[in-house]
């Protein structure tokens, strides 16, 4: 009979505080940071149960804090039905709308999106933009797109451009005008190197230069230049143009060469006197030196010179 009359007690005692938590309603948070235009009973009030999600206020501006006294609040809950809450002990609370402020990155960013859209930006490219006016101080909304770029007038080949920019939380777009430069990869000796300087990748490195300029002067690939021999002497930092390299010199002029002539089962030798420099493929004009036959041929893989063009060419021999 004890253990009954004690589990009673135990009951109601329980269902006392239940009920007081009850009457005592929603609890004020204090000061807050929302992040949509509208707010809530759940931004303002802890234990907000179903009326959590219920607007009661709009929010500042983003970016801007507003305040809120405590007869404003309880007036808006009131309104939709919660006449009880907890203002632990404040008078006005602060409300502060989070924001991300529009500034030139963020505008990059959106113009650079659209370059690439267009393939006027490629992948070893960069931008750089420069704006005629400071912008003003401008705060979005913090959202996942913060804004929008909803118009951009540049043509390739010319560095002025203009844009129209909508911004999350602002009535009134962003116009805006200035100067795109873009910034290609292009390769760079890495240190002073002479004439004739068989290239390997750890001579050269790449770095970002204007596109205008890259296309006036021509551009090689890394690729292109690995293993191609320098033409001239070249200092370090210096771009590396298409000129600049040839493919490896084989055949140096005045040297002494073989000479090979095939025609079917026919093989003949000889040696002979290049005339001139040639890399691998390129034509060859050569003396020999027993006969002052005059031969024409190409630079082979091994330094020989094939000769090639019928009986005139096997008479020269």
């Amino acid at each position: 009979m004890l253990a009954f009359i004690l589990k009673r007690l135990a009951l109601a005692a329980a269902l006392a505080v239940t009920a007081t938590v009850a009457q005592a309603g929603p609890v004020l948070r204090g000061n807050v940071t929302v992040a949509s235009d509208l707010v809530t009973v759940g931004d303002l009030f802890a234990g907000a149960g179903l009326k959590a999600e219920t607007a009661i206020f709009r929010a500042p501006a983003p970016g801007t804090t507003g305040t809120l006294g405590i007869d404003d609040i309880a007036a808006a809950i009131e309104s939709i039905g919660i006449t009880e809450f907890d203002n632990a002990g404040l008078t006005a609370i602060k409300v502060t709308r989070a924001g991300v402020p529009v500034d030139l990155p963020l505008i990059s960013d959106l113009i650079a999106a659209d370059l690439s859209n267009r393939g006027i930006l490629s992948s070893d490219m960069t931008m750089d933009i420069a704006l005629d006016r400071p912008l003003p101080n401008l705060t979005a909304a913090d959202m996942e797109r913060p804004a929008s770029l909803t118009m951009l007038r540049y043509m390739p080949g010319s560095s002025t451009f203009s844009a129209r920019i909508n911004v999350s939380g602002l009535s009134r777009p962003l116009d805006i005008e200035g100067q795109i430069q873009l910034m290609i990869e292009a390769p760079h000796l890495k240190r002073s190197l002479p004439q004739g300087t068989i290239l390997g990748p750890d001579d050269v490195e790449l770095r970002m230069v204007p596109l205008a300029y890259a296309e006036t002067a021509g551009l090689v690939s890394l690729d292109e230049i690995v293993g191609k021999q320098l033409q001239r002497q070249i200092r370090a930092g210096v771009v590396l143009r298409p000129n600049d390299i040839s493919a490896p010199e084989l055949i140096s002029r005045n040297q002494n060469v073989t000479v090979l002539y095939q025609e079917g089962a026919l093989t003949l030798t000889t040696r002979g006197q290049a005339l001139n420099a040639a890399s691998l493929d390129e034509p060859v004009t050569v003396l020999n030196t027993m006969t002052n036959k005059v031969l024409q041929g190409t630079a082979s893989a091994n330094g020989t010179v094939i000769v090639t063009g019928g009986n005139p060419q096997l008479a020269g021999l």
